[in-house]
């Protein structure tokens, strides 16, 4: 049996996440108690508490996704599991290199809160948004995104096949929307974003993050982590520390990711987070995949 971990991104938010892990676990409310100093803010309350439209700001988000992620991650391997392979999705690559030991769960944090902060202040300085193209081939999305549009607009996310985000200035967005829907796309969606991510136009972010990525110790990771940017496997240091940098203004290759780990052997999906978002994923990519959600101290204890 060969196990991928996967770890979701933004929009996998709930609030009263993780709050059993609070609760009932030593390192859940240690870990808690521990971002509220890292931060400088009180996330135990945004996330427990909300409301939604708090928790759903990206520089709340990442951190409280990332938080819930590793904790769980960290109890499934106190419980004796152990992953072959891990993934993240954009930001859910933090919590997969933390799995991997690459970094602490502090220094995750510190990265992922500064990448937050960050990519919601460059939404702020240059208005960006991103929509949800569903029917068309990625190679369609490529062409039509290449064609004049006054303005940047680029695939953000490949999916799943016949599902890609795109990013990029609202203008530009909203043309690029209305050419798929006239190329044969059944539904072209407005996502409702702080800004374009893993576009161009978080350039400014990438400046940011670079300075505490460079100095910031990356350890080489204990497991094989597929890299968004690359959609192959990578545990050298410095090229998760280039890759994640990468990161904030390349497409996700989520699809091509997963195709490559099916390719691998591996057998066995188990969501690690918040949501089901990648499990429906793996289902539009592999109808054949099964896959498992561990969101809950709960599901450790019946998968165990």
């Amino acid at each position: 049996m060969k196990s991928v971990w996967m770890f979701p991104g933004q929009a996998s938010q709930k609030v009263g996440m993780g709050l059993d892990l609070y609760e009932n676990t030593t390192l859940g409310k240690t870990y808690f108690d521990q971002a509220n100093d890292i931060l400088g803010y009180d996330i135990k309350s945004i996330v427990f508490g909300g409301p939604d439209e708090i928790l759903k700001q990206t520089q709340y988000t990442q951190p409280a996704i990332y938080i819930v992620s590793v904790i769980l991650g960290k109890l499934f391997l106190e419980a004796g599991e152990k992953p072959a392979i891990v993934a993240g999705h954009s930001l859910g690559e933090y919590s997969a290199l933390a799995i991997a030991n690459a970094f602490s769960f502090e220094t995750g944090l510190s990265l992922v809160q500064i990448r937050a902060e960050s990519m919601f202040k460059a939404g702020q300085e240059i208005e960006g948004t991103m929509a949800a193209i569903v029917g068309l081939n990625d190679d369609q999305i490529k062409d039509l995104c290449e064609l004049d549009h006054s303005g940047i607009v680029v695939p953000a996310n490949y999916n799943s096949p016949g599902q890609v985000v795109i990013s990029g200035e609202p203008s530009a967005v909203k043309s690029m929307m209305t050419m798929a829907k006239e190329k044969g796309a059944r539904m072209a969606v407005p996502l409702k974003v702080s800004g374009a991510f893993h576009s161009p136009l978080m350039s400014s972010a990438r400046e940011s993050l670079a300075e505490i990525l460079d100095s910031t110790e990356i350890s080489d990771a204990l497991y094989p982590v597929y890299a968004n940017v690359s959609a192959s496997p990578v545990t050298d240091g410095s090229q998760i520390r280039d890759l994640l940098l990468k990161q904030l203004e390349n497409p996700v290759l989520w699809s091509k990711t997963i195709q490559a780990l099916i390719d691998e052997g591996c057998d066995t999906f188990i969501e690690v987070g918040p949501g089901k978002v990648l499990q429906g994923l793996l289902k539009r990519i592999d109808r054949k995949r099964q896959s498992q959600g561990i969101g809950t101290l709960e599901e450790i204890n019946n998968y165990v």
